[in-house]
């Protein structure tokens, strides 16, 4: 299998991981080692040898939350699809909405083991991490942004 083809593989199952569709992680990988600006869909099931309903499917997810842009070349018929300028801000502060949930789940943890040092201080430990992860991220990310 050439390099590309095991790159895009790979991202297909960090993105899956993420929780995408491995198609859509596929895509994303495409997208981003592809020698070209954007591809439209038919290209893209080529390419991946997926179906066509798969590609749709997946796109149209992307495109919802804001990791993938259509655009239209000018006397071309097909849309065509290419990443966001500021995909990966976008997918980080997408992720960190799972902070909320860990603190939240720590709560409602403390909340039923009472008194128990040890089991509270491994809940206690999760929350307040991501309660501070999630008060630091914003700002890492506007100093992200402000460098480019």
């Amino acid at each position: 299998m050439p390099p590309i083809s095991e790159f895009i593989e790979e991202a297909g199952l960090y993105f899956e991981g993420l929780g995408l569709s491995r198609t859509a992680g596929r895509i994303m990988g495409w997208l981003l080692a592809g020698d070209v600006d954007g591809a439209d869909a038919p290209l893209l099931c080529e390419e991946l040898g997926v179906a066509k309903s798969s590609v749709s499917v997946a796109l149209r997810r992307l495109e919802q939350i804001g990791l993938v842009e259509r655009f239209r070349v000018a006397g071309h018929r097909r849309d065509r699809f290419r990443l966001t300028e500021d995909v990966f801000g976008r997918a980080f502060r997408a992720q960190m909405s799972a902070f909320g949930t860990f603190t939240a789940l720590a709560e409602r943890g403390l909340a039923v083991v009472g008194d128990d040092p040890v089991r509270r201080r491994r809940l206690e430990n999760m929350r307040d991490m991501y309660a501070f992860m999630a008060r630091r991220f914003p700002q890492l990310l506007d100093e992200w942004e402000a460098t480019r």
